[in-house]
């Protein structure tokens, strides 16, 4: 079985930063890039758990269905990365990715929240003008939804033994842009702080 690796992650974090460079401020773009892989992982997490479930309840889907909605972190089908993948070519992806977004933070009320009680997700917007016009920015999102589907990117945690991939892929980024500005990187977005759907 294969195990993924830092260096998995690493490859497919800096090759997402592809899709913005020279349109957005890295700043910026380093929050979509780890924002989407906060999709993934938490999607995997999911897809890991049901999967145990399954097992558990020989086949049973109903039943295993039952016992993922009283997991401590809940992810409802819009908001995983699969449905948002298969929908990569929709002309409203943007707006897709943002509903993902408004329904983890719905379904997990205060696990998603900053200190003011406002959800974390809440400076993110994939369907921003600023990602360029509609036909450049769905492109955009669609290559970042195909770089997040690379198959070495399993981030269920039997594949991970447990390394903490977002936090590795944030400090990972940070440093790589702190030092391309030549000063100490801020601490900025770290959803793997704010909540931890594998516990």
């Amino acid at each position: 079985m294969h195990k993924t690796n830092k260096e998995d992650v690493f490859k497919v974090v800096w090759r997402a930063c592809d899709t913005f460079r020279g349109v957005i401020d890295p700043a910026q773009y380093k929050d979509y890039v780890l924002t989407m892989l906060f999709i993934k992982y938490v999607s995997d997490v999911w897809r890991d758990k049901m999967e145990a479930y399954l097992e558990k309840y020989k086949g049973d889907k109903e039943r295993a269905e039952w016992a993922m909605q009283r997991e401590r972190f809940i992810v409802p089908l819009n908001s995983r990365f699969d449905e948002l993948y298969q929908s990569r070519n929709e002309a409203n992806i943007g707006e897709r990715i943002n509903q993902a977004l408004e329904g983890l933070e719905e379904a997990n009320p205060g696990k998603l929240s900053g200190e003011d009680g406002s959800g974390v997700f809440r400076n993110i917007d994939f369907n921003s003008s600023n990602l360029g016009d509609t036909k450049d920015k769905n492109t955009r999102l669609k290559n970042l939804l195909i770089d997040f589907s690379d198959e070495k990117l399993d981030l269920r945690p039997s594949r991970l033994a447990g390394q903490d991939v977002i936090g590795d892929a944030y400090e990972f980024l940070i440093s790589l842009f702190a030092s391309d500005a030549g000063k100490k990187s801020r601490r900025v977005l770290h959803p793997r702080r704010s909540v931890r759907p594998d516990r």
